[in-house]
């Protein structure tokens, strides 16, 4: 692990953030004394893709599916 002053991180970020992206940690200091550390940032890993249709041939619909609960959605709105 390297110690760099500020203002030469300054001049040189690109070259430390690929020093440290290669798994080599900086550190970067102001006036000899240590501020920050510069590390490599560890992507969390992908999710899993969701699959449709995981659930096919599992459940069923009835044949009255839209007709269901219509003598009492009737009956809430003043239907016969």
């Amino acid at each position: 692990m390297s110690a760099i002053n500020i203002h030469e991180a300054k001049t040189h970020l690109s070259r430390l953030v690929e020093q440290a992206s290669s798994g080599v940690p900086v550190v970067i200091a102001k006036a000899g004394k240590p501020m920050v550390r510069l590390v490599p940032f560890d992507a969390p890993a992908p999710r899993a893709v969701r699959r449709l249709g995981f659930m096919a041939g599992q459940g069923s619909v009835p044949d009255d599916f839209d007709r269901m609960g219509a003598s009492e959605i009737e009956g809430l709105f003043g239907g016969a």
